[in-house]
């Protein structure tokens, strides 16, 4: 037992010295909680406040419905281009003088704009997060948001006292050094813990029919959950026929059977994605990418999926 303790420790200890360094430094700031969740708080106080437009709103912002894909990633580009192509401006005018200076100001201005459009997107995703992906984003958002307030005051500085341009400048090319980091923390985000990526990406499914259980394993009006050749699948009977899709959501992994069922629109019981039944179709976000559908057939009282779009 000592040794089998020893070993434990040891695999644990191996594993906290691989996580790289920005995780175990986010880990110990449990200061950042209680601003998260009062900024998520705030977040849903105003879309609530909407009204009945809030929720369509929310998800144009998350990317559910239009695009069908998370748009604050997209809209990042916008800012991040405009504010390099701003910083090269702004140094070719210092060095050669053959570059305008307005050149400088319009990318910054493009930049800011950008900018507000995706830290509204990336305050609405956040919305949507909690524990270590939480406080990574609060981390994100902080920077970010600090790297905006310096870029606007510096365009403030340069439509105002054109006279200090050069502590424009400065000041915007301290905010592109600072939003590199920011933007490091923020794929670090997608890409390191998985925000906003599709949970089912890596599923796969049956080709062929395959069994699942019997007629009377699935009541009427009744969601349960069952594995089709490795991939979780929850089953619905309604109006006496039955309808699969995945049941891991797409957004965060939460377990739609557990999850409140009106109609054929189930609402992941994490965050309140919604999805239909009858294609697997994202109707309400924070989700982006719909669930896998599986074609659901009962022969001889067996009851047998497979997915709706197999391989060829």
């Amino acid at each position: 037992m000592e040794i089998d303790s020893r070993r434990i420790r040891r695999l644990i200890n191996k594993s906290r010295s691989q996580e790289r360094m920005l995780n175990r430094a986010i880990r110990s700031q449990a200061w950042l909680d209680p601003w998260a969740v009062a900024v998520q708080k705030a977040v849903g106080a105003f879309y609530e406040a909407l009204g009945t437009p809030g929720q369509a709103i929310k998800n144009v912002m998350h990317g559910t419905t239009v695009l069908g894909h998370p748009l604050h990633p997209a809209l990042t580009d916008l800012p991040l281009g405009a504010w390099t192509v701003g910083v090269v401006a702004d140094w070719l005018f210092v060095a050669t003088g053959r570059v305008p200076p307005v050149a400088g100001d319009l990318a910054l201005a493009v930049g800011v704009a950008g900018a507000i459009l995706a830290a509204l997107t990336g305050f609405t995703d956040f919305h949507g997060t909690d524990g270590h992906e939480r406080r990574t984003a609060m981390v994100h958002g902080l920077v970010m948001s600090s790297v905006l307030v310096l870029e606007i005051v510096s365009l403030a500085i340069r439509l105002g006292l054109p006279s200090v341009r050069p502590s424009a400048i400065g000041l915007s090319t301290l905010a592109w050094l600072i939003v590199v980091v920011g933007a490091y923390v923020g794929g670090h985000l997608t890409f390191g813990i998985g925000a906003a990526v599709n949970h089912n990406a890596f599923f796969n499914g049956p080709m062929e029919f395959v069994r699942v259980g019997t007629s009377r394993d699935f009541p009427e009006g009744e969601m349960r959950r069952v594995e089709a050749q490795g991939l979780p699948v929850v089953i619905l009977r309604r109006q006496g026929l039955v309808h699969a899709m995945g049941a891991v959501c797409a957004h965060a992994g939460g377990p739609l059977d557990e999850g409140k069922i009106e109609g054929d629109v189930v609402t992941c019981p994490w965050h309140f994605s919604r999805f239909r039944f009858g294609d697997g179709r994202v109707v309400g976000g924070p989700a982006t990418f719909d669930q896998p559908l599986l074609v659901a057939r009962e022969r001889g009282g067996v009851v047998e999926v497979r997915l709706a779009h197999p391989l060829k």
